[in-house]
């Protein structure tokens, strides 16, 4: 039995509160999740998540949890700007850490959370059991040597000019706008599956540059109604990396693109093959390799019980599997890694090198030259 306490309770609270009551039903030797704390400082939301889920304490201020000696450990799914204070708070208070990312606005704030914890971080697309895959196929030498890849991460969830002006649109909350949403899940799949940045050169914009402010407390994406206020991050990010091993990858990012909903994915050449995956097709992988180079076809994959956590969900290839699988998984190794004393997934150094990435495009469009990482 593990204490577990939540941060906000939006909708990623609820998501992680889903996955630590499902987990043990997918692993069961895991640790058993006891929901003790919950803390938002919405009115009503953390009573409310209380009643639902079971947790035996409601509160509207975080701080009583780094206190409750009946939390080991703990989900931090509030905005942004707090994970700095909250993840050091918590740390220093020697409870573990499940994170969300970007886990803060800035690589130093992802450094700030220290102590003798494990730190789990919510970048949840590299635990699709398709991604793993990729993986073991690019390190198996499948698709030849690496020589250029895409990234995307295209949505439509801000493309509404009436969607609400809420802190995610914020410079001093909400960061560096879809580069801190979106952008730092792709700079996790790119370190994931090919390796480390060298360098890049990076070009953002603002597509739109007003938007209402909200009426009331918000969760997800919601229509505003109030007074027009500005957008202070970005809607757009174009990136070009030198990888060190010599690839050059490109990362297209939008929170503004009308008719993409969530489509999340990426491409990746070889020296003799190549590699496809679309997050909406979560279980297929499309592979091409052979010996022609030219005019080779390509074949789909549908993952099964033998790659990834694939089995831990399904019995057979081609039975489809959800996002929110994908943070039971995650869950599940979080609760592995404080068993183990060690870690399992993505760590808080996995954070800290997407932040440098990210704070490298940031100066690279105030400069608008490569910048080395």
């Amino acid at each position: 039995m593990i204490g577990i306490g939540v941060v906000g309770f939006g909708w990623m609270g609820r998501v992680h509160a889903q996955a630590y009551a499902r987990v043990r039903h997918h692993y069961p030797d895991a640790l058993r999740p006891e929901f003790i704390a919950v803390a938002d400082d919405v009115p009503g939301r953390a009573e409310a998540a209380a009643e639902l889920f079971g947790f035996s304490t409601a509160t509207d201020d975080w701080r009583q949890l780094v206190d409750d000696p009946r939390i080991q450990a703990v989900s931090i799914t509030a905005p942004n700007f707090l994970h700095r204070e909250m993840g050091a708070a918590f740390a220093s208070a020697g409870k573990h850490i499940w994170i969300e990312k970007p886990v803060g606005l800035t690589a130093d704030d992802a450094r700030a959370i220290v102590g003798d914890v494990q730190v789990t971080v919510g970048f949840n697309y590299r635990n699709a059991p398709a991604v793993e895959k990729a993986r073991d196929i690019v390190k198996n030498g499948e698709i030849g040597v690496p020589t250029h890849a895409r990234f995307r991460l295209l949505s439509d969830y801000a493309a509404h000019p009436e969607g609400a002006l809420s802190w995610r649109f914020e410079r001093d909350r909400g960061g560096n706008g879809v580069l801190g949403d979106l952008g730092s899940h792709g700079v996790d799949l790119v370190r994931y599956l090919l390796g480390e940045i060298d360098e890049l050169i990076a070009d953002t914009a603002i597509f739109i540059p007003e938007r209402p402010r909200p009426l009331a407390a918000t969760e997800g994406h919601q229509r505003g109604g109030g007074a027009v206020g500005l957008v202070e991050n970005d809607d757009y990010l174009g990136c070009l990396m030198r990888l060190t091993s010599g690839a050059r990858v490109t990362l297209d990012c939008s929170r503004v693109a009308v008719g993409e909903q969530n489509s999340y994915g990426f491409e990746i050449h070889g020296t003799h093959g190549a590699l496809y995956w679309d997050f909406r097709r979560m279980g297929e992988l499309v592979l091409s390799t052979g010996t022609s180079y030219q005019d080779e076809p390509n074949r789909t994959i549908h993952v099964g019980p033998h790659d990834g956590e694939f089995g831990s969900f399904q019995p057979g290839a081609g039975i489809p599997m959800s996002f929110d699988d994908l943070k039971v998984i995650e869950a599940h190794r979080f609760l592995l890694s404080i068993a183990d004393n060690k870690p399992h997934g993505a760590t808080l150094t996995d954070a800290i090198r997407s932040a440098e990435a990210l704070d490298a495009m940031t100066r690279s469009v105030k400069t608008g030259s490569w910048v080395k990482l």
